[in-house]
């Protein structure tokens, strides 16, 4: 059954301001060009959208403030039922919240699932069908396991944490309270780490910006002997990986929201707060402050450290240090004001080019009139 709220409710939730009819119950929320029928919630934040919602006779709607500026009383008075939010955004957030259906998972444990003895089973705790929990491993209160889950030996799952369909978690891993895990995450494969007896072509790239060394064989495998630990309300997107530390742990702080497809690699530091668009990619031990934000498909190179509040444009190599609160963009990253800098130039080449041929022509005829006499 959908969840109906009404326009009162949805005022309070949002911290909106109600103008018109707080009783009318509101089934459904969307996009105006898809209302339908009286139980809809036209959402026509965007000032572009007030005259779709008139054209379609959405009766119920919400506003955003300051779209419509100063006329914000009148537009809201053509509608039945109006609230007007400050910050749209953030009222999307929690509009769909609040209509959001809950996440299925009866407590306890599904027939199929195999949970070894030794396994702490929190309080209301779901595990879902075909779900394997390994010995020792703890499963807090609350939390929901969907089917085909792999839990080993001596992982940790917060209380009221979800785990999608496929999940993959691996030994001693620590994961929060509050997170949500989307299918086929693998949180603790092991780190992407070799060496070889001796030197190789890569240590003398990094050394001398040359091959000078081609021993690249007989690949020594170095074993991830730590873990990862997930701190609380971490949400961390479908099919990605994050590898465990060679010796001290892989971490993700408090906060941290991971796209899709990321790939973070062994000893990694996330802070927290930090937004990973889909596809970027950490080489092993980087280190990002707080509230970092990367760009999808950024590439941040190993050992490499990424200050507070700094941003990473999508598609950019980061091949330095970032300093806090910086804006990098390009490969190799730079500040972005650098990067348009350097586009404006290349758009320029052709003038350029015409002015140096045109130059060129004119000191061929003053030589041809020297040599002529």
């Amino acid at each position: 059954m959908p969840r109906t709220h009404t326009m009162q409710e949805i005022a309070a939730a949002t911290g909106g301001r109600l103008v018109g009819d707080g009783a009318r119950a509101i089934s459904r929320i969307t996009h105006p060009s898809d209302w339908r029928a009286a139980g809809d919630l036209a959402l026509a934040m965007d000032k572009k959208l007030v005259p779709l919602a008139r054209e379609k006779g959405c009766d119920a709607v919400v506003l955003g403030e300051e779209a419509l500026g100063e006329d914000v009383a009148a537009v809201a008075g053509e509608f039945a039922a109006c609230v007007v939010v400050r910050r749209p955004r953030l009222a999307m957030a929690q509009l769909t919240g609040l209509f959001a259906a809950p996440t299925p998972g009866a407590p306890g444990v599904h027939p199929t699932a195999t949970v070894e003895d030794g396994v702490q089973l929190g309080a209301q705790a779901s595990v879902g069908a075909h779900c394997y929990v390994a010995s020792g491993a703890q499963i807090g209160d609350r939390a929901v396991l969907h089917a085909h889950v792999t839990v080993e030996a001596g992982a940790q799952i917060g209380a009221d944490t979800l785990v999608r369909a496929g999940v993959r978690i691996g030994e001693n891993v620590s994961i929060g309270a509050r997170c949500i895990i989307h299918y086929n995450a693998v949180i603790g494969a092991d780190g992407f780490s070799f060496v070889t007896p001796e030197a190789g072509s890569v240590e003398s790239a990094k050394a001398s910006g040359e091959v000078k060394a081609t021993n690249h064989q007989g690949l020594v495998r170095i074993a991830s002997l730590g873990n990862v630990i997930v701190g609380d309300d971490v949400e961390i997107g479908a099919c990605t990986s994050i590898d465990r530390g060679t010796v001290a742990p892989t971490r993700i702080g408090r906060g941290t929201k991971i796209d899709n497809q990321v790939q973070i690699g062994h000893n990694v530091q996330i802070g927290e707060d930090c937004l990973i668009c889909g596809r970027a990619g950490i080489a092993g031990s980087a280190v990002l402050g707080n509230r970092v934000v990367l760009g999808g498909s950024a590439g941040v190179g190993d050992h490499l450290r990424i200050g507070d509040d700094a941003v990473v444009q999508a598609f950019s190599g980061v091949g330095s240090t970032v300093p806090a609160k910086s804006i990098v963009a390009g490969l190799p990253a730079m500040a972005r004001t650098r990067v348009y800098e350097n586009i404006m130039h290349i758009n320029r080449l052709k003038m350029l080019f015409a002015d140096v041929k045109e130059l060129a022509q004119k000191l061929a005829r003053l030589e041809q009139s020297r040599d002529n006499g």
